[in-house]
């Protein structure tokens, strides 16, 4: 866990596989070091930091602690409107909170943020800190592929600017364990969709029908198909669902529980 420039908010820190890539800076929130309480608070139900606006936190406290925030970065975080789907943007070009679940940028300084509580957060970096992305992959947007579109993107917009493809670093942050994710029959038909190998990230559970989905396993699949290989990836291992002290779970604490924030930069003073 970092502390970065505020000891009040909590944050988890990747470690990359293979070092850590040049100029680039990155962390995940906690829910606690904010001003949110109750169901957004923290475990004592209070000094939450729920950055979500559609969670029926109060508006006020969320854009406190979305200041707060900001103040251990260089920049606003480009927070986007997630929907579950596979949409990419350059987060240098967005306006506003685009809808959007995945983002990438090449400028140093422009933060790349995505808002997770059971949702698998992927954050991308060139291991040369040339490009740097954020993608929110719940379970419909992993089945349609934006990881994979997320992949794509980030190599065209090197390859278009005359640089060689980037070799991408990938980490994989909190979000809910296999043990705790219940699904049916239509999770596995989808995911089987778009990744042949699908059914070994799933086993079964008691009730017919129903299995427990890996959601790392399947985020891996993922991006071997667009030849980002399972040692480029580094995997926090933590689960938001078995851990209500440091995180929310949707599946756990229902509609109201607050959203942590993954964000990546490329560091401004490297360039």
């Amino acid at each position: 866990m970092a502390n970065l420039f505020k000891s009040e908010i909590a944050s988890v820190t990747p470690e990359w596989t293979g070092g850590h890539p040049a100029h680039v800076k990155a962390f995940f929130t906690e829910r606690t070091g904010g001003i949110s309480s109750g169901p957004w608070g923290g475990p004592d139900g209070i000094m939450g930091m729920n950055v979500a606006r559609h969670t029926g936190d109060f508006a006020m406290c969320v854009e406190q602690n979305r200041r707060m925030l900001a103040q251990c970065l260089p920049a606003e975080p480009k927070w986007l409107t997630q929907v579950h789907g596979i949409k990419v943007l350059r987060a240098d070009a967005a306006a506003g909170e685009p809808e959007a679940d995945a983002s990438y940028t090449t400028t140093p300084g422009v933060v790349c943020a995505v808002m997770t509580a059971d949702c698998l957060p992927v954050l991308f970096a060139d291991r040369r800190g040339r490009i740097v992305g954020a993608a929110h992959a719940g379970w419909p947007g992993l089945a349609a592929g934006v990881l994979q579109e997320t992949v794509r993107a980030m190599r065209k917009t090197l390859l278009d600017a005359g640089e060689a493809e980037p070799e991408l670093a990938v980490w994989f942050g909190p979000r809910i364990g296999e043990e705790a994710f219940e699904v049916g029959e239509d999770v596995l038909d989808a995911m089987k969709t778009h990744l042949p190998e699908a059914q070994k990230a799933f086993r079964p559970a008691e009730a017919p029908g129903k299995y427990f989905a890996d959601l790392g396993e399947l985020a891996r699949q993922a991006l071997e198909q667009v030849g980002v290989p399972r040692e480029a990836v580094s995997d926090c291992g933590l689960s938001t669902y078995a851990d209500p002290k440091r995180f929310w779970s949707y599946r756990r604490d229902g509609a109201r529980s607050g959203r942590h924030a993954a964000l990546i930069w490329i560091e401004p003073e490297a360039h």
